[in-house]
């Protein structure tokens, strides 16, 4: 599932995000959700999200 609505994404999720660093690359960090950032209901790059070690980035990918 990707990470373009904000209804897919709970805090607590496993998500794979890509940091703003790593935009160039395509490098995916995975993580657990701490916080929602994205106000929107859906953003066609992905949700921005905090992980709970304090990354931030978009979520690329849900994992189930």
């Amino acid at each position: 599932m990707n990470g373009k609505n904000r209804k897919d994404i709970k805090i607590g999720s496993e998500v794979y995000i890509i940091l703003k660093k790593d935009q160039r690359t395509g490098k995916k960090s995975k993580g657990i959700v701490k916080e929602l950032l994205t106000r929107s209901s859906s953003h066609p790059h992905g949700i921005k999200v905090r992980l709970e070690d304090g990354r931030v980035g978009r979520v690329q990918e849900i994992i189930k």
